[in-house]
């Protein structure tokens, strides 16, 4: 009969250890996991499956941490000692140092010793105002070890006298202790115990990994106590005697990051990364092993991984969605920390729950640590490889197959046979644009459209190599041409036979964007599809001619520019017996000739052949931004002349890189980055040219404007871009020109949106600004190389302004390979510099200066290599009026960030303020900081007038006006990249080494002006002499003209020494017979002495000397605009009152 007292017992603590011991030391029941042990022969970790008993292998551990606790305690401990000895199935663990006192405790009347390791529930860590740094907690612990122990011995010495005391059968039967006095100074605490193996049903101590793990642990200790202290093993000194060395033993050669920072006192961690693509950790509380890891881990881990994060979506255009768990999935963290009185999920001690808060201590990366482990370790090219293969299964859905018809993409003529049985010998052609498609099926008419498709791309692929996941999973066009070829990703092809196309050609212009396109698109097949540029056949191009040169029935066809350059160079002036024409665009070629292309099929298709991995790498070179530095060694390699030769049928990878595609590149450097000589990108100098051609003094629309230089200079990229070049070389608000060579008649933009805010082309006018012949003399045109398009003589390779006007309105660029920014600088102090190199003497340094701007720039570093731009600001208690902001904050996105209270920082491409973390974001929008602002700015001028918000005064007065509210940013000068004279691109360390690099060549270009000078009077001197004597001769009879015929009188002329000019004597035959009196001739040789006086004087002035007049004159120029922008200004305050 079931009674009350059989259901409801009331056991012992030491009864329910027994009873109970997975609640103490886990299971007492072998288990197979898998498990960390020691490799005695490598001295290494090796992760197997261990065949153990969990509670065994604690009761082990908790002694163990009694030890390591001891050396926290007490610094003066040496050693540490762990014996194992399976045939009595003893073990002893013995560590030196401070003994445990031995006296006999009043309150229990028991000595500390059996107290310590005798009664349940004893500890020196009840204290929880004690932060402590130490394993033990819960006062079982080491009592456990004896409970579970058939004998238990503890021995120990305090200095005075000696303690031994040996407890049996599970801690039931307690001898009294031996104290006598200590027969050594040596003092020490020693643990000798036999587990009562069958509680764990074992029946020898070396039965399973058991002891492998314990042996493990002792490792464990010897990482964890320090260089001072060591621990022996079986009589063997353990050679670990720090973390990162024991660290060491579990990632062989695998790099490691530690943690160096001195901030992280209590913390050592060390970062690897992990080959399964799972988190694993390794870490240690106050020498604890939390196997599986806690609080403490996930604060190293997540802070890592979010700083990693951070790093690389910001390195890597592939990964703008990267979450800090894909990074955290491979890194393997290794941590040791110490925390005040740490908090465990159980007695087991397995994982740390205490919060971060109570930790006593904090940990956070470093930023040499972020950097050591982005660079050091494998961990980027992990992290892409899992994202890569996460985003090739996105990208998969938009595969094709091999299908016949094939419906739903736009503009697709596809071949009749595409998809079928033939499909191997169909053709599919990609053409740039609708015109060029036109083009193709035009020619289609001729060889049919059953193996032939047709299909236009709308400009320009995307670059997809560094494009993220989903630029190319959106892009319409990718898709589509994977789906009419039939593409699937991922896909390995040795052949052409699962495909709906057989081949691929490319149709494109000639010119260097139609390079880039076919660039683009074996980046794409490249950088997806490897394997098919390896297929012999698949990839081709159709050619067109840039050029035809015609002479009776003998037509001459070339492919590129440089090829009939050289043609025309070897014929000379014979080239006028040939008609020249020109293909810009496939769009030039007529129908009849799109047949005669496709009628000679052979002639203008040409395969691309793939000659080995080089090749793959100059296709990665040319498009992947991590490789900018291998590109400017290409781009310096070029040469004038270079081209591809397509005289045969095949084009190899590297040549169409090196010798087509590198054309597009050069010409895309230019258009993208100024020339030092003159300060002007391609586009700005063809504006000026036109403008300078036309003699623009009335005011014209800048649309207008934009159709006269497109005909006149050659400009082949839309003229609503050289709209927006027009504008720019007008504008004249703060932050832009500092000398605006066209005048802004109209509203050009200002300072309210940076420009942005500027009228429609069609509503505004310019015309040359008078300062525009000040710094481009006009006695310099003659001296120009200018260039030839098309047969039509357009702008020079670099005007000659007066001083590096690069200097005066700055310049920012991004090209192939190379950008650029170089700040504005005050004319004036230009000026100063070039008088002073004509002086011969040493040059000024020179800092940045925007007209307008009434705020400071000052260096911030001895090299004056970066400045501080600074607004200004009055403040008067809580009322803050600000009345300049740093150069290119605009007005409207400094009012965003007003209204935002500090929550968003202002758009500003050199302002500091980008790289402020989330967490002061968040900050700013927690606590406001305005209450309330009101704006009193015009477009030309700024005045905000701003209470600020009170809870945010001491945040204002702790960390300045300045940075609080952004009015400062930052502007270098150690990125300024120019073209220099001889069109190589040239790095210029300082505004000091422009002025140098210009005085040189321009001093050079004023000695050739001056020549210029001398000998255009030479020959006017000459002329008018020849004139004046024609003149006398005629009046006075000596020469008559009338009644003879013009072959005689020239006979006469040259008889008589009269000088040729451009091969006649029109000079003297054309002029007026009124003016062939004495009172000519006199007027004659009045402006001959003249001009022979002008002459002397070009004879005696130095080219430095005219020089310093064009300085003399730009500079009276630049006193006029200033006054007519004083005098404008003043007018409109006036005007305005007057409206009032």
């Amino acid at each position: 009969m079931t009674t009350v007292e059989k259901t409801y017992k009331k056991v012992t603590q030491l009864e329910h250890v027994l009873l109970r011991p997975d609640t103490y030391v886990g299971s007492c029941v072998t288990t197979d996991a898998p498990g960390w042990v020691v490799d005695s022969e490598t001295e290494t970790m090796r992760l197997r499956d261990v065949r153990h008993v969990p509670g065994l292998y604690k009761i082990v551990d908790e002694i163990l941490v009694n030890a390591n606790d001891h050396k926290v305690r007490d610094p003066s401990l040496r050693e540490i000692r762990v014996s194992l000895d399976p045939v009595e199935g003893r073990i002893t663990i013995r560590n030196d140092g401070s003994g445990i006192p031995i006296e006999m405790h009043r309150e229990h009347g028991v000595y500390v010793p059996e107290l310590v390791f005798g009664h349940l529930l004893t500890s020196s860590n009840y204290d929880d105002a004690d932060e402590k740094v130490t394993g033990g907690r819960n006062g079982y612990g080491a009592k456990l070890a004896n409970i579970f122990s058939r004998e238990f011995v503890v021995m120990t010495c305090d200095g005075r006298r000696s303690y031994s005391q040996t407890f049996r059968d599970n801690m039931s039967v307690v001898d009294s202790p031996i104290v006598a006095d200590c027969a050594t100074k040596k003092t020490f605490t020693s643990v000798s115990f036999v587990p009562d193996l069958a509680k764990f049903g074992l029946s020898r101590l070396d039965e399973g990994d058991t002891l492998d793990l314990v042996r493990r642990r002792a490792y464990d200790v010897a990482g964890n106590v320090g260089p001072a202290a060591r621990v022996v093993l079986d009589g063997r000194t353990i050679p670990v005697s720090r973390f990162h060395e024991y660290v060491a033993m579990y990632t062989g050669d695998r790099p490691v990051v530690r943690d160096t920072s001195p901030k992280n006192d209590r913390w050592e961690v060390c970062v690897s990364t992990t080959d399964s693509g799972q988190f694993r950790q390794c870490s240690f509380v106050n020498g604890v092993c939390t196997t599986r890891g806690g609080t403490h881990v996930s604060l190293v881990a997540d802070a890592l991984a979010s700083a990693l994060a951070e790093k690389i979506r910001r390195r890597e255009k592939s990964c703008k969605d990267l979450k800090p768990s894909h990074v955290k999935n491979h890194l393997w963290v290794f941590a040791n920390a110490l925390i005040v009185n740490p908090a465990f999920d159980s007695q087991t001690k397995e994982t740390l729950t205490t919060r971060p808060a109570s930790f006593g201590s904090t940990w956070s990366p470093s930023e040499r640590l972020v950097k050591s482990v982005l660079d050091d370790t494998d961990i980027v090219a992990r992290v892409l490889a899992h994202a890569s293969l996460r985003q090739n299964k996105e990208l998969q859905k938009q595969d094709g197959k091999k299908r016949g018809r094939l419906t739903g993409i736009p503009k697709l003529d596809d071949a009749n046979d595409a998809g079928g049985r033939k499909s191997d010998k169909c053709t599919l052609i990609l053409t740039e644009g609708d015109s060029a498609k036109a083009l193709a099926v035009s020619g289609l008419s001729v060889v049919g459209r059953d193996r032939y498709g047709v299909f236009p791309l709308r400009g320009k692929l995307l670059n997809v190599r560094d494009a993220s996941h989903d630029q190319v999973a959106k892009n319409a066009e990718i898709a589509h041409v994977k789906q009419i070829l039939g593409l699937r990703h991922g896909v390995e092809y040795a052949d052409v036979k699962s495909l709906r196309y057989g081949h691929l050609m490319i149709m494109t212009d000639q010119d260097h964007d139609g390079s880039h396109i076919k660039g683009l698109l074996i980046n794409f097949l490249h950088h997806h599809f490897p394997s098919l540029l390896k297929i012999p056949g698949f990839l081709v191009e159709f050619i067109t001619p840039i050029v035809k040169a015609t002479r009776g029935r003998e037509t001459r066809a070339f492919y590129a520019m440089p090829e009939y350059d050289r043609f025309r160079d070897e014929l000379g002036d014979a080239i006028s017996g040939w008609t020249v024409k020109y293909y810009k665009g496939l769009g030039t070629s007529t129908t009849k000739e799109a047949k005669e292309y496709f009628s000679a099929l052979d002639d203008h298709r040409k395969t691309f052949r793939w000659s080995g991995d080089g090749d793959g790498d100059l296709i990665d070179m040319a498009f992947s931004k991590k490789r900018a530095e291998d590109r400017k060694r290409w781009m310096n390699a070029y040469r004038v002349g270079t081209y591809l030769d397509t005289t045969g049928g095949v084009v190899r990878y590297d040549d169409f890189v090196n010798k087509e595609l590198v054309l597009f590149s050069r010409a895309d450097l230019q258009r993208s980055i100024p020339s030092v000589v003159d300060g002007l990108k391609t586009s700005q100098r063809k504006v000026l040219f036109a403008c300078l051609k036309r003699k623009l003094r009335q005011d014209v629309k800048v649309a207008q404007l934009s159709g006269y230089v497109s005909e006149h200079a050659a400009y082949h990229h839309g003229e609503q871009s050289l709209a927006s070049t027009i504008v720019g070389l007008a504008q004249d608000y703060v932050g832009s020109n500092n000398v605006n060579i066209l005048v802004p008649s109209g509203q050009f933009g200002t300072r309210l949106q940076g420009g942005k805010d500027h009228a429609s082309p069609r509503y505004v006018f310019t015309r040359l600004a008078p300062t525009c012949r000040a710094m481009f003399p006009e006695p310099d045109d003659a001296l120009l190389k200018y260039l030839d398009d098309d047969g039509q003589s357009i702008e020079p390779d670099h005007y000659l302004p007066v001083i590096p006007f690069v200097l005066v309105n700055g310049a920012d660029g991004i090209g192939t390979g190379w950008s650029t920014s170089i700040p504005n600088h005050d004319p004036r102090d230009v000026i100063r510099n070039v008088r002073r190199a004509l002086d011969d003497e040493p040059l000024v340094p020179m800092r940045p200066w925007y007209r307008g701007f009434r705020g400071t720039i000052e260096p911030e570093d001895e090299n004056a290599t970066r400045y501080v731009v600074t607004g200004r600001h009055e403040l008067d208690g809580d009322r803050l009026v600000i009345t300049e902001l740093p150069v290119r904050t605009w007005t409207a996105d400094y009012k965003t960030f007003l209204e935002g209270e500090g929550a968003a920082a202002p758009s500003n491409p050199r302002s500091s303020s980008k790289g402020e973390g989330v967490e002061k974001r968040k900050s700013a929008r927690a606590v406001p900081l305005v209450a309330d602002f009101r704006e009193h700015h015009t477009d030309a001028s700024v005045r905000f007038e701003i209470t600020i918000a009170p809870e945010s005064m001491d945040r204002v007065r702790r960390e300045g006006v300045e940075r609080v509210f952004r009015l400062t940013s930052r502007v270098s000068t150690t990125n300024m990249h120019c073209f220099d004279a001889n069109g190589v691109m040239t790095k210029y360390a300082s505004a000091i080494e422009i002025v140098e690099a210009f005085v040189s060549l321009r001093l050079e270009a004023y000695e050739r002006r001056r020549l210029a000078l001398a000998r255009a009077a030479e020959i006017e001197v000459e002329r008018l002499s020849n004139r004046a004597r024609f003149v006398l001769a005629v009046s006075e009879g000596e020469l008559v003209v009338a009644k003879k015929k013009k072959d005689d009188l020239v006979r006469e002329l040259r008889g008589a020494g009269y000088a040729v000019f451009s091969d006649s004597y029109e000079y003297l035959l054309g002029m007026p017979v009124w003016s062939l009196t004495r009172e000519r001739v006199d007027a004659l040789l009045t402006e001959r002495d003249r001009t022979v006086d002008e002459l002397e004087r070009i004879r005696r002035t130095t080219a430095r000397e005219l020089w310093r007049e064009d300085l003399t004159t730009l500079e009276r120029t630049l006193d006029d605009a200033d006054a007519e922008n004083t005098n404008a200004n003043a007018n409109g305050v006036v005007n305005k009152r007057k409206r009032v």
